[in-house]
């Protein structure tokens, strides 16, 4: 067998596939887990707030470490991490249903049900997709051939993503007839069905090629002691959670945004045209819903951006470095975020542009969070001549669920600090206005942050080159 860091394209294709998958899940619970609970479901936004933060500071805290140090210490004949998405592939399916799903309990049950199926939704979405992202670190060490997956990888991400967005809002109202209990319960069965098979298609298709060396095993203590002296990781730790804070805070309001604050009939006469267009395709995806027409086309123009700006991403990089085009988008996605505290109910048209320029410079961003992370590996690697892949990895699952239980949380606790009333056709002014916050002013705050403290991130271009080249030589002596 040879020593080939190069990926054939079937490779590429099968490990993308795998956050195909798991997007279907995650991207749900980005865009509708807080509407679900508070609208379809029924609970309090109080109780809703509370279970999303508690459950998801455990599963952060509790899960992600213990399955990285396990994921870093497996050794089967498939490899560490190939294993674990073989393994989870059916049960993460079944537990996505179970939390989607509405039983006939009391209140009480309700809650005690939905903090339930949330920690073990959570917990093998941890198990699945942290040594899934582990293995992306052990695929490859060609820095282009990792810029290139990553690449691979989030058009996949933007795939799940533009179908959870877009359309499905509509396709639950249809599968249900109008009863959203019903049909988001039979469209998360759809979803589990086509996501196992997904997640099995990466399990055959990939393989992993950076095994590390005896001399380099060590004990938890010691990679975490690794961890703590590691400024890179400790930086991409605290910038992946601010990330997530904006995509959940955001991702969760568009929908309460297009329901209560945006004007129906301006919304309305704005998609006419393209809905009508559509059906005469013979494509009508969104049926006679202004909102769920609005909130899909709103949504579809800032992915297909976002897709546009992933297959820019490679080129950047590969020319400017990771971190300065990281920085640079960041910034300039977040001036649009802040733009839509600008606008009044009537201002569709500006909402949809601001949507597709945000879309396009925060795409450019998307593949380089998970490759930076990757190269902060590297970086662990150069420094410690160690190599401890999936609990870097899993710190950083241990930011992207910090953020998104927060980002969550916080979404509905300042829905009800605004007074929001769940399943209303008419909301109080004060609910209305933080709805319109909710979607400018609080998701911009994180990301702002973000940029900041990518002035202290130290691997730039130069650094990403040497510790590239200096690595090879290094596994090059120990063939």
């Amino acid at each position: 067998m040879g020593n080939s860091q190069k990926l054939s394209v079937a490779e590429k294709l099968g490990y993308s596939l795998g956050d195909l998958a798991a997007n279907l899940v995650f991207q749900t619970l980005l865009t509708y887990l807080a509407f679900f609970y508070t609208d379809i479901y029924g609970l309090k936004p109080e109780h809703a707030s509370v279970i999303m933060l508690i459950v998801g500071l455990i599963a952060a805290f509790g899960f992600n470490p213990v399955i990285g140090a396990l994921a870093d210490r497996t050794a089967t004949r498939w490899g560490k991490f190939r294993p674990w998405i073989l393994w989870t592939a059916v049960p993460l399916g079944i537990v996505a249903i179970l939390a989607f799903s509405t039983p006939a309990f009391s209140y009480k049950g309700k809650v005690i049900y939905a903090a339930a199926t949330y920690s073990l939704l959570l917990l093998f979405y941890a198990s699945n997709n942290l040594p899934y992202a582990a293995l992306s670190g052990v695929i490859t060490g060609d820095r282009k051939e990792r810029n290139s997956l990553s690449s691979y990888r989030f058009v996949a991400v933007m795939l799940a993503q533009f179908f959870v967005q877009v359309f499905m809002l509509s396709i639950i109202e249809a599968a249900g007839h109008g009863n959203k209990s019903a049909g988001i319960e039979k469209v998360m069965t759809w979803l589990a069905v086509i996501g196992t098979v997904l997640l099995l298609i990466t399990f055959f298709t990939t393989r992993e090629r950076i095994v590390p060396s005896a001399e380099q095993r060590s004990g938890v203590k010691e990679d975490l002691g690794d961890l703590l002296k590691n400024r890179p990781w400790i930086i991409m730790l605290v910038l992946t959670t601010l990330v997530f804070v904006t995509l959940a805070m955001k991702g969760g309001s568009y929908v309460y945004y297009f329901k209560n604050y945006v004007n129906k009939e301006r919304l309305a006469a704005f998609v006419h045209p393209v809905i009508g267009f559509l059906s005469g395709a013979g494509l009508n995806f969104f049926g006679e819903d202004p909102v769920s027409a609005g909130f899909g086309l709103f949504n579809a123009g800032g992915i297909i951006f976002m897709i546009v700006g992933i297959i820019l991403s490679k080129k950047f990089a590969d020319k400017y470095g990771k971190r300065d085009v990281f920085g640079i988008c960041l910034f300039l996605s977040t001036l649009f975020i802040l733009a839509f505290v600008f606008y009044p109910p009537q201002a569709v048209g500006l909402m949809f542009a601001s949507q597709i320029l945000h879309g396009f410079f925060y795409g450019l961003t998307i593949p380089l969070l998970w490759a930076m992370i990757a190269d902060v590996a590297d970086y662990s690697e150069w420094k410690n001549n160690r190599r401890a892949t999936a609990i870097i990895f899993s710190a950083m699952m241990v930011g992207l669920k910090v953020g998104l239980s927060l980002g969550s949380a916080l979404l509905t606790w300042i829905l009800g600090l605004y007074a929001y009333i769940p399943d209303s056709n008419v909301e109080p002014a004060s609910a209305i206005q933080g709805t319109k916050l909710l979607v400018s002013i609080f998701p911009a705050i994180p990301f702002l942050a973000g940029c900041i403290l990518l002035f202290f991130y130290p691997i730039d271009k130069k650094m990403e080159v040497a510790i590239e080249a200096d690595l090879k030589q290094v596994r090059s002596m120990k063939l």
